[in-house]
C-alpha cells in the first residue's frame, strides 16, 4: 500500500525582509530602518517627462519579505521628483512598486500605508458617488499586496474593504505618554470629542490618562458650514485636550477652541494622528486659542510654531518585525488595554456615558 503523500511545506523565506520607500514619506522609511536596524531597500522611484511615474526595483527581491511603507498624501519636493506630487501620484507609486516586486518573485509584499488616503470617503451620502476608499483596496490588492498595515483608519470599517489581512495600528499610546510627560493627566485635564462620532476615541485616550470626557455639540445650518453650540461636560478650570484622528483645514477645531475658552478652559491643546493641514489650516491654527497642536509623521511635517510632530516610526517598525516573525501584532496594544482596566476612569464628568452622549449629540 502506498504511504499517503506529505502535505507541501510552506515556501521559505531566503531573504531578510526588506523595506521599500515611495516618494511621500521617506524619512519616516529611513526612521523605521533605523529602528529595525536594516536598510531602506535599491529602487529608483520617480518620474518619465511625460510626468508617467516611474519605477525600477535596483536589488534582488526573490523569495524575499517586501515591505512597501507610502503614505497616501502629497508628496514633498525632492531630487526624484523636483515638483513634488499629488494624493494621486502617491498611490500611483504605491500600486507600481508593488506590481514591480510582485514581478521580481518577492515572496509576500506588505503595503505599509501610515496614512490611508481617500478613508472619508467611505460611504456614498447621496447618488451617484463613488466609494473611493474600497476602490483604493481594490487596487492594492490587485497590485498584488497580501497585508496592509495603517495607522488609524477614518472608519474602521474600511478594514472589511480588503480581502486580506489588515493591521490597523493605533497611534493613541504615543499620543498619550506625550501628554504625560507634560504632566497633562488626571484631574488637571478634560479629553474633549470634537463630534459625537469621536466620543469612543476620547474615552479610549481619557482611560488612558485616567480623566474624564467632553463633547462639543455641533450643528449645520447648511451645506459644509458647522457651528458650535454648546460644550457637554465640565471643562471649567481645567486643560481641554481635543482629539481627533486627522486635522484637514482645522476649521472645526479653531471654533471648538473657542467655544472651550469661552466655557472656562485654561489652555486648549488639540491631537491627532494625521495632520494634512489643507489650504491655509496652519495660518488658522497659529491664530487661534489652541496652545499645541500634536500629530506624528504619517504625513511628512517639522515642528515649527504651534504645531508639534511625534515620530511613530518605533511602532511601525515593531509591527514590522512582528509580521516577519509570525507574531500577534495585537500583543503591542495588551499592555495599554490592561492598564486602563483600573479605577478612576470617568465618563463625562458625571453627567453622561459615552453611549448616552452619543444619542444626546443626534
Amino acid at each position: 500500500m502506498a504511504r499517503p503523500a506529505s502535505p507541501p511545506e510552506p515556501a521559505r523565506l531566503i531573504q531578510p525582509p526588506l523595506l521599500f520607500s515611495g516618494n511621500s514619506n521617506p524619512k519616516l522609511t529611513l526612521k523605521i530602518a533605523e529602528r529595525m536596524q536594516t536598510r531602506v531597500g535599491s529602487a529608483m522611484v520617480g518620474r518619465f517627462r511625460n510626468d508617467e511615474c516611474r519605477v525600477e526595483i535596483r536589488e534582488n527581491v526573490r523569495g524575499a519579505e517586501v515591505f512597501v511603507v507610502q503614505s497616501l498624501c502629497e508628496i514633498p519636493e525632492s531630487s526624484a521628483v523636483p515638483h513634488g506630487g499629488s494624493v494621486n501620484d502617491a498611490l500611483m507609486e504605491l500600486l507600481l512598486m508593488i506590481d514591480a516586486l510582485r514581478r521580481a518573485s518577492a515572496q509576500r509584499i506588505t503595503a505599509v500605508v501610515p496614512y490611508y488616503g481617500y478613508a472619508k470617503q467611505d460611504k456614498k451620502t447621496k447618488g451617484r458617488e463613488p466609494i473611493s476608499a474600497k476602490l483604493v483596496a481594490n487596487m492594492i490588492a490587485t497590485a498584488g499586496a497580501a497585508r496592509v498595515v495603517t495607522l488609524d483608519l477614518h472608519a474602521a470599517q474600511i478594514q472589511g474593504f480588503f480581502d486580506l489581512p489588515v493591521d490597523n495600528l493605533v497611534a493613541a499610546p504615543d499620543l498619550c505618554n506625550y501628554l504625560k510627560r507634560n504632566e497633562l493627566q488626571g484631574d488637571a485635564i478634560v479629553v474633549v470629542s470634537p463630534d459625537a462620532g469621536g466620543v469612543p476615541r476620547a474615552e479610549n485616550f481619557a482611560k488612558r490618562l485616567r480623566s474624564s470626557v467632553a463633547v462639543i455639540m455641533k450643528r449645520r445650518p447648511e451645506p459644509d458650514v458647522s457651528e458650535v453650540s454648546h460644550v457637554v461636560g465640565q471643562v471649567s478650570g481645567r486643560t481641554a485636550v481635543v482629539v481627533d484622528d486627522m486635522i484637514s483645514t482645522g476649521g472645526t477645531l479653531v471654533k471648538a477652541a473657542e467655544k472651550l475658552k469661552e466655557m472656562g478652559a485654561t489652555d486648549v491643546y488639540t491631537l491627532a494622528t494625521h495632520g494634512i493641514f489643507a489650504g491655509d489650516a496652519i495660518a488658522q491654527l497659529e491664530a487661534s486659542p489652541i496652545k499645541k497642536v500634536v500629530v506624528t509623521n504619517t504625513i511628512p511635517r517639522e515642528s515649527n510654531g504651534k504645531i508639534e510632530v511625534l515620530s511613530i516610526a518605533q511602532i511601525l517598525a515593531d509591527a514590522i518585525k512582528r509580521i516577519t516573525a509570525n507574531r500577534s501584532v495585537s500583543e503591542l496594544f495588551t499592555g495599554d488595554e490592561a492598564e486602563e482596566q483600573g479605577d478612576g476612569v470617568s465618563p463625562i464628568d458625571g453627567v453622561l456615558a459615552p453611549a448616552e452622549a452619543i444619542a444626546a449629540a443626534r
